[in-house]
C-alpha cells in the first residue's frame, strides 16, 4: 500500500475545510490514465469544487486495485454512487 496515498477520515478533512459532510451528497468518480489511479468526490449538482481522495502513479485500473481502493477509502461506511470510466470488465462485490 506505499503505492497510493490516500486520504479515509472524510468526517476529519471536512471539518478542517470548515465544511458539514454528507455522504448523499457527492459521488465516487474512480480514473486512471497511462500514469495514475485516482479518486476524486465530486459533488451532486457540481456546486462544490471536486475533492482528491486517493492516487496512484504505480497502480492500474484492475480489479484487485479497485478492490483496494475502495476498501481503504471506508466506501461501506459511506455508500457513495461511484462513477468510472471503464476499461475492463469485471464483476465488482464489495464486503
Amino acid at each position: 500500500m506505499d503505492s497510493l496515498v490516500f486520504c479515509n477520515d472524510l468526517p476529519g478533512l471536512f471539518h478542517q475545510m470548515g465544511k458539514k459532510y454528507n455522504h448523499a451528497d457527492y459521488r465516487l468518480f474512480i480514473d486512471s490514465s497511462k500514469r495514475s489511479l485516482k479518486a476524486v468526490l465530486l459533488h451532486n449538482g457540481n456546486e462544490l469544487a471536486s475533492i482528491p481522495l486517493a492516487h496512484s502513479v504505480p497502480l492500474t485500473e484492475n480489479y484487485e486495485n479497485i478492490k483496494l481502493l475502495l476498501h481503504v477509502l471506508k466506501y461501506q461506511e459511506h455508500n457513495w454512487l461511484i462513477c468510472f470510466d471503464l476499461k475492463l470488465n469485471f464483476n465488482l462485490t464489495i464486503k
